[in-house]
């Protein structure tokens, strides 16, 4: 009987099937001692047979672990090993369902993170409050807790919407051990069934070994995570510094290009022929006043509409490079007024160069201007002497020296202005430089002696450029002053002197016509121009105004002139113009018809008129022959 009782063990029989041998001990008639030994014997097989079984359990426990610690020393993905953790414990607890919360620092409470077994959309989708439900409670206590019967049992404070999605997913049976990483609890792993059972302290353990895994599982993820996170901030890092020191070392060795060129003798056209061999592109360099100064001038760069000054305006505001679309906007200033700006048009370029390139321009352009105030200073001072001092010695030498040619014809314009003396000053002294002239500046106006002969031209041009520059209207009177010197190289006193003052009555004038922003001579002023003129031109004048009536008696004999002052005298009434010449008032309207065609449209105009009848009344008096 007792090897029946091995066969038994060694086949892993039920229970019940141990009775046999007693069963058929009692059918063969035995005796009340043999049944009594078959009972000890089977009880000790049941006892033999219980042993092999918690073994066995406990070495799927164990194997269960092990695997575990394997997922966990090959961790690669958090989610999962954290599957895994929650399917071995439903496995080994034999249960219906495990899952896994987690606490949320944020909110406060605890999530859902894993199950396994679960068929409620909301049962997965729960948050369990500290302090609520089972989940909850162990939580906030950091104690294992089990419940054979959750809906019945007290200690849990039940919540509406906790239980609801209990009883959907149908639990009855809940066992929860805390996941702690030292003193703090991170989370809760549970197991559950949807009939009522009890769960042994083995089991208790089993699920704590499983949550100690998972803890450490979710803390390594953490670590590398975070060791994956200083490695990548390490090497962007580090990218970064090299990509600055490479663009330190590019901008240097840009700079020391730039350098060299200047060092050379180079000027702004070769600054930014450095910048656009290095950064690419097409670059434009402007003014003050946003003229171009170097760089494409047929639209390589686009349109500088208002967006790429107010982008300049930004950039010296800012200190650095602004960007509008694809254009980058580098500009300097000095006391709060714009010097120079830089244009870049380029995908990809590094500012610094760029604002590099833009202070190594603006470092030129006020070396430039510094020459430029010191022979302005020089200009000015023989100008003044000219006009003040003429009997000065050696002013053809000086004039010589800055390469003006006091022998050949000259025109001293005077342009009269309210905007700034400095700026005012500056632009007379760069024309004077480019044109070989002379330049001073005074309160109020600039004199200019420039080599020409056509005064009032000059006069237009220095006007409309000077408004321009000054953004206020500047209004030019000219004077020719003729040839200043002799063949002997001696000045000949006044010439200048009286130049300037015709120059300056002629801008006065024009102020006073209500002309101001325009330029004029003497000659484009009409009998104004006359009264005020230092040679009294009455010929010239006579024949700008009358030359054509008085040439055309000459050619025809005819008598238009005489008409014309007769139909003046009679208060421009054709009936009695034709009773004092005695002749057909039909004869008359022929006649200022024909006048009408001579002199042009609006010539019996006010204004246009007096200067007719005053060059009738000169013709008179004879100013119209030859001398």
């Amino acid at each position: 009987m007792i090897t029946r009782y091995l066969e038994l063990l060694g086949r892993e029989a039920s229970a019940v099937e141990f009775e046999g041998p007693i069963i058929e001990a009692r059918a063969a008639g035995a005796d009340a001692a043999t049944i009594e030994e078959l009972e000890r014997a089977k009880v000790e097989a049941l006892k033999v047979r219980a042993l092999l079984r918690r073994r066995a359990r406990r070495e799927a426990e164990l194997s269960a672990l092990y695997d575990t610690a394997g997922d966990l020393a090959a961790l690669r993905d958090l989610d999962a090993v954290l599957e895994a953790i929650v399917h071995r414990a439903r496995q080994l607890l034999a249960t219906d369902t495990a899952y896994m919360t987690l606490h949320d620092p944020e909110r406060g409470d605890t999530y859902m993170r894993v199950t396994d077994g679960s068929i409620s959309a909301k049962f997965r989708a729960l948050r369990l409050a500290m302090g609520a439900g089972l989940g909850g409670l162990v939580a906030q206590s950091a104690t294992p807790y089990a419940t054979a019967d959750y809906f019945a049992d007290a200690r849990f404070h039940h919540k509406d919407h906790i239980d609801e999605a209990v009883q959907e997913e149908g639990l009855v049976a809940i066992l929860g051990v805390p996941l702690r990483l030292g003193q703090r609890v991170i989370g809760v792993l549970m197991a559950a069934d949807r009939s009522a059972r009890p769960f042994h302290q083995e089991e208790v353990s089993l699920l704590a070994s499983l949550a100690a895994h998972a803890a450490v599982a979710i803390d390594n993820a953490r670590l590398l995570q975070e060791t994956r996170n200083a490695l990548e901030e390490l090497s962007t890092a580090h990218r970064t510094a090299r990509a600055h020191a490479e663009a330190v070392e590019r901008a240097a060795l840009a700079h020391d290009r730039m350098t060299s060129v200047v060092l050379r003798g180079g000027g702004i056209e070769d600054v930014a022929a450095v910048v656009t061999d290095v950064l690419g592109g097409s670059l434009a360099v402007l003014d003050d006043l946003g003229r171009p100064i170097a760089g494409p001038l047929d639209g390589a760069v686009g349109e500088l509409d208002a967006g790429v000054f107010e982008a300049a305006q930004a950039s010296r505001a800012l200190g650095r490079t602004v960007r509008k679309g694809d254009l980058r906007i580098a500009s300097v200033d000095v006391g709060g007024e714009p010097l120079c700006t830089l244009v870049l048009r380029s995908d990809d370029a590094d500012e610094r160069i760029l604002e590099r390139a833009a202070l190594v321009c603006a470092l030129l352009l006020l070396f430039r201007r510094s020459v430029a105030e010191a022979e302005g200073r020089v200009r000015g001072e023989l100008l003044d002497d000219l006009i003040s001092r003429p009997e000065t010695p050696g002013l053809a030498d000086r004039a010589r020296r800055l390469g003006v040619d006091l022998s050949a014809p000259h025109v001293v314009v005077v342009a009269r202005h309210d905007g700034q003396r400095e700026r005012a000053a500056f632009w007379a002294s760069s024309q004077a430089a480019v044109r070989r002239g002379l330049a001073a500046g005074r309160a109020g106006e600039v004199v200019l002696l420039l080599p020409g002969e056509d005064a009032g031209a000059l006069a237009q041009r220095v006007a409309a450029e000077l408004s321009a520059s000054l953004s206020s209207p500047a209004t030019a009177g000219a004077s020719r002053a003729g040839g200043t010197g002799t063949s002997g190289g001696a000045v000949r006193a006044g010439v200048v002197a009286a130049a300037y003052q015709e120059a300056r009555r002629c801008a006065e004038a024009l102020v006073a016509l209500g002309r101001a922003g325009d330029g004029a001579s003497a000659a484009e002023l009409g009998f104004v121009g006359l009264l005020i003129g230092e040679g009294r031109d009455v010929r010239g004048f006579v024949a700008s105004v009358l030359g054509p009536v008085v040439d055309y008696d000459a050619r025809r004999g005819t008598a238009l002139a005489a008409t014309l002052a007769a139909y003046f005298g009679t208060g421009g009434s054709p009936s009695r113009t034709a009773e004092t010449m005695h002749i057909h008032v039909n004869t008359v309207t022929q006649r200022l018809d024909r006048i009408g065609k001579l002199l042009g449209e609006g010539w019996s105009d006010p204004e246009r008129a007096l200067e007719i009848q005053l060059a009738l009344r000169l013709h008179r008096l004879g100013h119209t022959s030859e001398p």
